[in-house]
């Protein structure tokens, strides 16, 4: 019942109407509609039972249905899902594209050790690619400009860096550096990551923190919780990163035309009062495309979706997208988001 309630509250927030002209979306497996399709890499959705909950079945999104993307799409007014960079073509990516890649992460090593994926770099260059194209669609600099400044874009990365690097044992990154200082080099680097969008064009920027991976079945099942319900050294590693965003924010917002924000995933997957039934297990049998995190092809997944957290063993059900994407789109607590939230950003 709290799912329909919350459902029902988020399309009566949608009027029909876009409230910005585009929206772009950068990020990892969480935002990713099909990027990593025809990449080899086994950080792939485009098998069932992923999709069981989509139009259409699997798209490559990792989830059983909507990802936090396409939730964002509707809420801002859009009547459809931002196409993938993967596919976008003609007057298509004036509505904006999604860059996101599965596996993908601030740093280009990141997710390396499960194949071919799209980092953080190589997807602000797709994003200069596709500023290109605008440019010659619309004609001149200015009108380009004054498009790009208009848009909302979203950034979601950093997820990886900690479970696909510093907490893998396929590298040697936990040894170089102790939480606090991997946590400062992430940050230093995504910095001028968001710099270089800025110098793009971007002027509405809302930055996704990392969400408490160290609760995630997958990170529990390989690292242990020493009793605790979860793998807390893990989340602990997470916040230090987390703790960076809002003084981050304040100093990107000194381009006094830029608006950039913070949405504390993180928190708002905490509250104790979300509503799911199950949180610790999986909805689909993982173990498929040769990882322990992602679903079995061809599996039947569980029956009572909307009860569970976590679709497979890292990523979000439907459910869990709508809870977290909503209260980062109209903010329900102050925390949820710093300064404002995505709803008041598109109004800016």
């Amino acid at each position: 019942m709290w799912y329909l309630v919350v459902l029902l509250s988020l399309s009566s927030l949608v009027n029909g109407v876009p409230q910005v002209p585009c929206y772009f979306i950068f990020g990892a497996s969480l935002y990713d509609n099909g990027n990593n399709n025809a990449l080899l890499t086994t950080a792939r959705a485009n098998y069932p039972p992923y999709g069981v909950d989509f139009p259409g079945g699997p798209t490559g999104r990792f989830s059983n249905g909507r990802n936090t993307a396409d939730i964002i799409a509707e809420l801002l007014g859009f009547d459809n899902y931002v196409p993938p960079f993967a596919t976008a073509s003609g007057q298509d990516i004036l509505k904006g594209v999604n860059y996101a890649s599965g596996s993908s992460g601030i740093r280009d090593e990141t997710g390396q050790h499960l194949g071919v994926h799209i980092s953080m770099n190589q997807q602000l260059l797709n994003h200069q690619s596709v500023i290109s194209r605008i440019l010659r669609i619309l004609g001149d600099n200015e009108s380009a400009s004054k498009l790009l400044s208009k848009c909302i874009y979203t950034v979601g990365v950093g997820n990886n860096d900690y479970i696909g690097n510093y907490f893998s044992r396929s590298y040697r990154t936990r040894s170089m550096y102790t939480p606090e200082q991997y946590a400062a080099v992430l940050i230093q680097q995504y910095s001028q990551q968001l710099k270089t969008l800025y110098n793009y064009g971007a002027r509405k920027v809302a930055l996704f923190g990392v969400p408490p991976l160290g609760c995630a079945p997958g990170i529990i099942a390989m690292l242990g919780t020493n009793g605790s319900l979860c793998v807390d050294f893990v989340n602990q590693a997470i916040q230090l990163f987390n703790d960076r965003f809002i003084p981050l924010v304040d100093e990107l917002n000194k381009n006094q035309d830029a608006k950039f924000i913070y949405l504390n995933s993180y928190q708002i997957t905490m509250t104790p009062t979300t509503g799911f039934r199950v949180t610790n297990t999986p909805c689909c049998e993982v173990g498929g495309n040769n990882t322990l995190l992602l679903c079995i092809p061809f599996r039947i997944p569980c029956q009572n979706r909307t009860d569970y957290m976590y679709w497979d063993a890292v990523h979000p059900t439907e459910a869990a997208n709508v809870m977290v994407t909503g209260r980062s789109y109209n903010a329900r607590v102050p925390s949820d988001t710093y300064p404002i939230d995505i709803r008041r950003l598109a109004q800016l």
